[in-house]
């Protein structure tokens, strides 16, 4: 999933923005978005997407894929996750989501403080996602991307509750995976699965 704008201007200043949505859940994969924003087409009231309503996630990420350069999204499913662990994962999905995009940009600024190996000069900023709007941009489209999916899941595993508490361990999702079992979208590296499954 990509998107590249009509644009005229020389390439190598461009900025992309990257940030991740999942590492704490308990299921589902690590989603990442990279966005180049133009500077003259910023859609309004971007930010963190933790502070937007889900219905303004998602119109906000509708204007951000139509008003951007490009964006692109990558991501490191629950095998890898377990495999590497959820830092590594989600340093690789956001590897993923820059090579994704169909123009590279010079420079990246990633939310947080570690950055991904990539071929391009790279900048971590605790509280990018605030700050800096090609990032804000990137947590939007990929926070909309993953709860999409856990909607999915929710249909695929009936009775845990992901469309509600997409994959966190909450209540209700713990007293669920007592009840129900681990399922193959859980991530069984993660201390409470792995506890269960250690039980059985």
């Amino acid at each position: 999933m990509t998107k590249q704008s009509d644009y005229s201007e020389a390439l190598p200043a461009l900025c992309a923005g990257v940030d991740e949505v999942g590492r704490g859940p308990l299921a589902g994969d690590v989603v990442a978005a990279a966005v180049i924003l133009d500077e003259r087409a910023i859609p309004e009231g971007i930010t963190d997407s933790k502070k937007l309503t889900p219905r303004r996630r998602e119109l906000l990420a509708e204007q951000i894929k139509e008003a951007a350069i490009a964006w692109a999204l990558g991501r490191a499913s629950v095998q890898e996750i377990d495999q590497l662990n959820i830092l590594q994962a989600s340093m690789l999905a956001m590897q993923r989501a820059v090579r994704a995009l169909p123009v590279t940009p010079a420079r990246v600024q990633v939310d947080g403080n570690r950055c991904p190996e990539l071929a391009v000069p790279t900048e971590a900023i605790v509280g990018g996602d605030a700050s800096v709007p090609a990032i804000a941009a990137a947590s939007i489209i990929a926070k909309v991307q993953r709860d999409q999916e856990l909607d999915i899941l929710d249909e695929q595993y009936p009775g845990y509750g992901f469309a509600r508490h997409k994959g966190y361990p909450t209540k209700t999702h713990m007293e669920a995976l007592q009840r129900l079992g681990v399922t193959p979208v859980h991530r069984k590296s993660f201390g409470p699965v792995k506890r269960l499954l250690s039980a059985t």
